[in-house]
């Protein structure tokens, strides 16, 4: 059987099948054997843990998932990858596809369809993910899957950048915030772009989100929290002090003494400050 981790298997998948790697799939497919391993075994599933794979490809971390769980649902949008994925995962009898756009699903449904679940339990997900639908599978997995336990996931090493980011810096922003809101991240590990094909022009790294059970930080509106946040970060060259005064419709004198009295510098700008400061102003100004 051809190696699906060398440059010559995956050659012969895509010649076979007459498959053109997609860019906006993100369709780089890893040959790394060695860091398909590790990525794997990062998401420490244990021989009892079901795992979703968002993106399997052609296979090649879907068999080493299989061989460390007890099941991996693999989740596929790209329907002409049905026969070469039957072909190199031909006799994986723990491995399930399903072919959908994973937005556009209930995917702790389909975990429990496919796996026959009376209820779903913890489980965990593995995904490389392509750039421009990033943020949307990070959100669908925080917001709509409260049984995940962790989510180990390869993107653009900017990204994962901006995930990770401290308040000052320039890379920290809205998706560093929300991402907070929900989950604590852990930086994995780098991967060069030279472990794939084709060949992408970014490197990648990989994160591991944990989800946090009652949210990072206590809000009174959280629709009212995210929408500060959001425009916070479109006026982030503005102040705390005038964006709150257009945001709650109130006078500067006013925000600038509560502000004070809560320990937040008036002249702060939005990257300045972190996720329990922007709670703190959401429920007094809120009110």
């Amino acid at each position: 059987m051809n190696r699906i981790d060398s440059i010559s298997g995956i050659r012969y998948y895509l010649g076979k099948y007459g498959i053109h790697p997609r860019k906006k799939w993100g369709q780089n497919f890893l040959l790394d054997g060695n860091i398909l391993r590790k990525i794997a075994l990062s998401c420490n599933p244990g021989s009892e843990n079901l795992l979703v794979e968002i993106g399997p490809g052609l296979g090649a971390l879907t068999k080493e998932l299989a061989a460390i769980s007890r099941g991996v649902l693999a989740i596929e949008i790209d329907s002409s990858l049905r026969e070469p994925l039957a072909e190199s995962l031909h006799g994986l009898k723990n491995t399930y596809l399903k072919f959908a756009d994973v937005l556009q699903i209930d995917l702790e449904e389909e975990l429990r369809k496919a796996f026959g679940l009376q209820e779903i339990s913890g489980y965990k997900v593995c995904a490389n993910i392509p750039y421009n639908i990033t943020t949307p599978i990070i959100f669908k997995l925080l917001e709509t899957c409260p049984h995940m336990e962790s989510a180990t996931l390869m993107m653009q090493k900017e990204v994962a950048r901006r995930i990770l980011a401290s308040p000052g810096s320039k890379e920290y922003g809205l998706l560093t915030l929300t991402t907070a809101y929900y989950a604590d991240v852990k930086y994995m590990m780098p991967v060069s772009r030279n472990c794939f094909f084709p060949r992408p022009e970014v490197d990648s790294s990989v994160i591991q989100l944990l989800p946090i059970r009652g949210k990072r930080v206590q809000v009174k509106d959280e629709l009212s929290f995210k929408k500060l946040l959001r425009v916070s970060f479109q006026k982030r060259r503005k102040t705390i002090l005038n964006i709150c005064a257009d945001f709650f419709a109130r006078e500067k004198p006013e925000i600038h003494s509560i502000l004070t009295a809560i320990g937040i510098d008036p002249r702060s700008r939005p990257e300045n400050l972190a996720i329990e400061q922007f709670a703190r102003i959401s429920n007094i100004l809120g009110n």
